[in-house]
């Protein structure tokens, strides 16, 4: 069965986005300049074991530029051309550019259940802490994959509003400062 892969931006102190909803704290350059190979490896490794991109519709409207990302080379490439879904209960269709537009879905938990019943790679949500919690709600989230920039800011909205019990299944260090930590959610 297809996993629910949730990836997220944090500082070492668990903020996943900042008081104004920003993520300044990604210290992460662009992809295609970055230096650090066997970060961009893992990047491009983690893309291509996924077919699917969840969203919920604030992560949409910030994502929107992905679709003519010239700058991101083959990561951007892989990114635009998953099929995308967001969720939204008010967006009416969700343009992608010059690729295949995401479908709008207003039961964003019925659609991961049937997502998940069909064949295909495991499937990524990205950001959309609102969506991410809904959906750990449902017992719908197998992995949590913490992108830890080397900073803190001691306020704003953490990776987890409730308790959730964690299996450290990956600990990897990058020389550009990043850590990837890779959890299963253990029910």
């Amino acid at each position: 069965m297809r996993k629910l892969i949730v990836q997220q931006w944090v500082t070492v102190d668990n903020v996943a986005a900042e008081e104004d909803g920003g993520l300044s704290f990604v210290s992460a350059e662009s992809f295609s300049q970055s230096n650090d190979i066997a970060f961009k490896e893992r990047v491009l490794g983690f893309v291509d074991a996924v077919d699917t991109l969840v969203l919920g519709a604030n992560t949409y409207a910030q994502s929107t530029g992905w679709a003519t990302a010239e700058d991101q080379g083959e990561y951007g490439e892989k990114l635009n051309n998953l099929t995308k879904f967001v969720a939204s209960s008010t967006l009416e269709k969700a343009p992608w550019g010059d690729f295949p537009a995401a479908t709008v879905t207003r039961d964003p938990a019925a659609t991961v259940r049937e997502l998940k019943q069909h064949s295909g790679k495991d499937i990524w949500l990205w950001g959309s802490l609102t969506l991410m919690n809904s959906l750990l709600e449902a017992g719908l989230v197998d992995e949590v994959t913490l992108l830890v920039c080397p900073v803190s800011r001691g306020k704003g909205r953490r990776v987890f509003e409730d308790r959730q019990d964690l299996k450290l299944i990956e600990a990897t260090s990058f020389d550009n400062g990043l850590a990837v930590l890779r959890y299963e959610i253990t029910r």
